[in-house]
């Protein structure tokens, strides 16, 4: 190749957005043996200006946030913060020179995507959710390729322009259920008793912390190991003044995905989309937990997606105070349930979701 090839990629406000984004870069780069340059755009403040770095790829922020929920003041800023970011991202194009943009979703994406689509150059986005976001949902005439990982997003888009493709995930997760032993060593368990492994999305979840905050007691009493996943902003006071500890593991942030899947015989998630593609690969049992904080309330979607066809449990957000600890503990003891949502859940895998993505970025490209 003579040229290497510039890719620009946006995509944040949560891992959902940032991981796929860094998945298929890696994709890229492996499919075309490096000869590519990438520049990440992304939300000044939000995890991406940490994440991506911390993957080897350069990022830019952009000053754009998303509306609040209640009538802020901070609303007022909105339509500035949103022709800033275009403004800038036409900057940062005219400046990068780049041969194709991907979009992931969130507010920086449909700033850069916008001003992509401006310059006339080839643009793809990818929907992770059963329920489009606002942002893909206002880029949908202007991009010109548009993957999803779910059915019936004709609902929300061009059906000529969708491309059904999953939701990429990290390759480490792919080969998990080889490092189980490997796994029990790294987070010092019990190897003779069973594993339940807490997520609560990248942000963490406030429902489901005080959840296992307050039932640690019954968690001891099973007898079990447990790895909770907090989030960085909670912290369990409980669990250090407790007389005698059980096989816990508490962290704000897992990095070891594929570890943490590798051991967990059920896990209690939300229901985002990443989340659930990557137990899908993993062919993990799950209890979803719905957040109702998202917008048009797309995690129950994607959760009941999966429910409708056997493959996960589901607990309300409101129900889960009540019912959660309950519930895991008796699919814990109930190993031909968990082996029938394992079957159900890995039959909706899709592994090579980050190649099928750039297969299509490809063909733009030489168009």
């Amino acid at each position: 190749m003579g040229k290497k090839l510039n890719v620009i990629i946006s995509g944040g406000g949560t891992g959902g957005h940032i991981y796929p984004a860094i998945a298929v870069a890696q994709t890229l780069q492996r499919r075309l043996n490096n000869e590519v340059n990438f520049l990440f755009v992304g939300a000044k403040d939000r995890m991406e200006m940490e994440k991506v770095p911390k993957a080897g790829y350069q990022i830019i922020g952009l000053w754009i946030s998303g509306l609040q929920r209640n009538a802020s003041m901070k609303n007022l800023l909105f339509p500035f913060k949103v022709m800033n970011s275009v403004w800038k991202s036409m900057g940062i194009i005219k400046t990068f020179k780049p041969d194709v943009a991907i979009g992931f979703g969130g507010y920086a994406s449909g700033a850069l995507l916008y001003a992509a689509t401006l310059k006339n150059l080839p643009a793809l986005i990818h929907e992770q959710n059963s329920y489009a976001g606002i942002t893909n949902k206002i880029l949908k005439n202007r991009v010109d390729k548009i993957c999803v990982a779910y059915e019936r997003m004709d609902r929300f888009f061009p059906a000529r322009k969708i491309i059904k493709t999953g939701n990429p995930v990290r390759m480490d997760i792919c080969d998990a259920h080889t490092k189980r032993t490997e796994a029990q060593g790294f987070f010092k368990l019990n190897p003779d008793k069973k594993t339940l492994l807490i997520i609560g999305g990248s942000l963490g979840s406030r429902t489901i912390n005080q959840t296992i905050e307050a039932g640690l007691e019954q968690l001891q009493s099973a007898d079990i190991n447990v790895i909770w996943q907090t989030g960085k902003n909670f912290i369990s006071i409980k669990s250090k003044e407790m007389p005698v500890q059980f096989t816990l593991v508490i962290e704000p942030f897992i990095y070891q995905m594929d570890f943490a899947y590798a051991v967990a015989d059920v896990v209690i998630s939300r229901a985002g989309a990443l989340s659930i593609a990557e137990l899908a690969i993993a062919g993990k049992p799950i209890i979803l937990v719905p957040s109702p904080n998202v917008s048009e309330d797309h995690q129950t979607k994607n959760a009941m997606a999966l429910v409708e066809q056997s493959a996960a449990l589901i607990i309300k957000d409101k129900d889960a105070r009540q019912l959660l600890i309950k519930e895991a503990l008796k699919l814990l003891d109930d190993t031909a349930h968990q082996k029938r949502l394992s079957e159900h859940i890995s039959a909706l895998a899709i592994p090579d979701a980050a190649e099928r993505i750039v297969d299509e970025v490809l063909k733009l490209v030489k168009k």
